[in-house]
Formats: C-alpha cells, structure tokens, sequence
C-alpha cells in the first residue's frame, strides 16, 4: 500500500511510519512544522514540510505524489491551532464555513475538504491495530473498590464532555469530578487537579469520543503519562478498549508496575 501521513508531535507518527516499513509499505509524510519532530523525514519514504494553515499546500502535494489515502498520526496542540496559525486563502474559506470551530469541526471540514479532491482520510491507528489498549486489566494490580467506583463515575462524566468535543479526560477523587482536560492536555490537566487536592489521590479516566472510526484525535498514553500519574498521586488510569493507543506499551505497563498504579481497559460506552 502507498500511503499519505500528516505528522504531529509526539511517538504516534515514528511508531506508524516503523510499522509501514516493517509491513512494506510506501509512505509519503506531510510533516507539520509547528509540531512534528525531525525524526520522521528520516522514517518515512518522502517528507515534505508544511506549516499547520497551509492547507492549499497540502493538497497540492498529495495530488503531485498521488496519494489517495491519507492518515493523520500524532496531536496537534489545540493551543497551536488558536495561536500560531495563519491560515491560507484555502483554510480562511474552510474556516468561513464551519458552524462550529471545535476538533469535530476542523478535521471534519478538513476531510471533506481532501475528500472533495479524490483524498480519502483514513483510519489513524490503521498500521498500529496491536498498540491498542485491550480490555480489563493490564497490571497485575486491579483497582481497589474505592477506585473502581471512581472509574465508573469518571467514565460516564468523560463520556458526556467527550460528546461535545471538549476534551478526553477528567480527573476523579472519590466520586468527585476534580479537572476535566480541555486544551491544555492530559498532564497539564493532572497537574492542575493535583494542587486541587492537595495531596489526595486521583484517578485517571480517558475515552473515546463518539466517533465510529478513529480517523483523528485518537486517545493516546505512555510512559510519560505513567510519571506525570506518580507525580501527581494519580493511582489509576483507566481507558476505553480498542479505541486506545499504548504508546511503547512494555516499558508503559513495566512503569505502572514499578509505581503500583492500575491500568485498565474497559469497553466504550455506546
């Protein structure tokens, strides 16, 4: 398969594009500049960079390289979005028609924006189907009563702000809603909800957002989240099943083990 990959920050883009070349196949990178690391030109078949407003010239070069199918892989920061971006005479037209500016809408107008020129955006976890979290527990500690009754309350609270595009997590103490993520992302939110409690602990709770296909803004953790959990009294995470992506999962699930904090799949709510 030949693919197009537009690459944000973080290990998602690298780990994707290892695959492809472990799975032979051809992968052409649109590289953001604002976010991508130096290290994907290296991995992938071809690079071209491109600064995140310039959507004329993303289409331009996927139509010279004839790609037909396209994944976004890695976050952009929603932060990025609002203030570094100088949008192209392209996107200003995109923006101008989008009802709603949230994620939901941007990459919406996006994708039919591609869509309208022979592009089709794809599944985002396409070559990495074997990183997703799976369900039930993935330590050998399970949470406690006090946590699992957490986990249930945090679940369904994620669950109802997911649905209007806000955000992905929320931090729980007791069965106290403490932080709910927005822009400012997962760490800075635990962060945030640790100077809340002062010293209590914190359970983290992730989930998918409504979406049938993981086309973008696939919910991510790794190692780094495991120490930003120790860091701020975080004892468990729990995560929806198959919709998860478990960035360098052994050496994630080995950190968990090492600081006894719980990780847990469970299947998304419908």
């Amino acid at each position: 398969m030949r693919y197009g990959l537009i690459a944000g920050n973080g290990r998602f883009p690298i780990l994707a594009l290892e695959e492809a070349r472990r799975q032979g196949h051809e992968v052409v990178v649109v590289a953001l500049r604002e976010e991508a690391a130096p290290e994907v030109e290296a991995a992938a078949s071809r690079c071209h960079w491109i600064s995140i407003g310039e959507m004329g010239k993303l289409i331009k070069i996927l139509k010279t390289e004839g790609i037909t199918q396209i994944m976004m892989a890695g976050q952009v920061k929603h932060a990025s979005i609002f203030s570094s971006i100088r949008p192209d005479l392209r996107l200003i037209k995109l923006l101008a028609s989008l009802p709603v500016k949230n994620t939901e809408g941007l990459i919406g107008g996006v994708a039919k924006a591609l869509a309208d020129e022979g592009i089709k955006l794809t599944d985002s976890t396409a070559l990495l189907k074997p990183m997703l979290a799976g369900e039930g527990a993935m330590t050998r500690r399970k949470p406690s009563k006090a946590e699992a009754e957490a986990i249930d309350y945090g679940r369904r609270v994620a669950h109802a702000l997911a649905g209007f595009d806000i955000g992905q997590s929320v931090a729980i103490a007791g069965r106290a809603c403490v932080a709910v993520e927005a822009m400012e992302g997962t760490d800075a939110m635990l962060r945030r909800a640790a100077g809340l409690v002062n010293g209590g602990k914190l359970v983290l709770v992730k989930v998918s957002t409504g979406r049938k296909r993981l086309l973008f803004d696939v919910p991510v953790v790794g190692p780094q989240t495991i120490e930003v959990m120790r860091e701020t009294g975080a004892t468990a995470l729990a995560v929806d099943a198959g919709r998860t992506l478990l960035l360098d999962r052994a050496e994630m699930l080995a950190t968990s083990e090492k600081y006894a904090i719980a990780v847990i799949g469970y299947a998304p709510i419908q």
